[in-house]
């Protein structure tokens, strides 16, 4: 059967993200040279993420409050009375950065549009994700748009019934193995994935062997081309 919905993550595969991240990370490293060498602040603040996402979530409010809890883990009584507010400045910039998307992103959501119903479908704070999508331009391409506290096969399950589809009529796009492809294919999609540098460690995962509905793109741009190779073959 064709390709009628497709899904497509939205940070750093619409638009830049993690390049905010990591640098917020580094001024918080340099805030905390004098307590942890690099190494171990950034071991410190995974940690404290990971610990933390089943209470805040994901996202840049999520990422502020584990800055400031690490910090404390790692200077104790001796974290300077401003480091506090200066890590909440640094957060205040994370939900403050322009939106910048990706290179030929337009271009190519046209072409996606004329293959299949396009559908947000990312995760992480509702508020900060609604403004980084009207700030984008590019939400009226979309047929549905679905903010998610995280990505599973029961996410996938549900977003493909709310869109009368059968699994093998989606196909979901992102940078995330973990999030974007795993959960995409469990629920029995295709699933492309575009990796980027930058990715989170969380987000790693091994990739699948031998399961033709899956394919690692160079680019977004790519992906025109796949669903039309696998409406051809459906």
């Amino acid at each position: 059967m064709p390709i009628d919905l497709i899904c497509l993550d939205a940070d750093d595969t619409l638009w830049h993200n993690m390049r905010h991240f990591e640098e917020a990370e580094h001024l918080l490293l340099e805030l905390l040279a004098p307590f942890a060498e690099a190494g171990i602040a950034r071991s410190r603040l995974e940690e404290v993420e990971t610990r933390n996402l089943h209470a805040y979530g994901y996202g840049a409010k999520s990422f502020t409050l584990s800055m400031i809890e690490a910090a404390i883990e790692l200077a104790g009584d001796q974290l300077p009375i401003d480091a506090i507010s200066r890590i909440l400045q640094v957060g205040r910039a994370l939900l403050a950065h322009p939106v910048e998307l990706l290179p030929g992103i337009e271009e190519t959501l046209d072409a996606l549009v004329a293959r299949g119903r396009l559908v947000l479908v990312t995760k992480g704070d509702l508020l900060h994700q609604e403004v980084k999508l009207a700030a984008s331009g590019l939400g009226d391409r979309f047929a549905g748009i679905e903010i998610v506290s995280d990505k599973t096969r029961d996410t996938f399950d549900r977003v493909f019934a709310r869109y009368g589809v059968a699994p093998n009529e989606a196909v979901m796009a992102g940078d995330s193995m973990r999030s974007d492809i795993l959960p995409a294919l469990d629920a029995g999609a295709h699933a492309a994935f575009v990796p980027q540098a930058l990715a989170w460690s969380h987000e790693r995962a091994e990739p699948p062997t031998l399961d033709a509905r899956y394919r690692q793109l160079d680019s977004l741009a790519a992906l025109p081309a796949w669903i039309d190779e696998l409406n051809r073959a459906g």
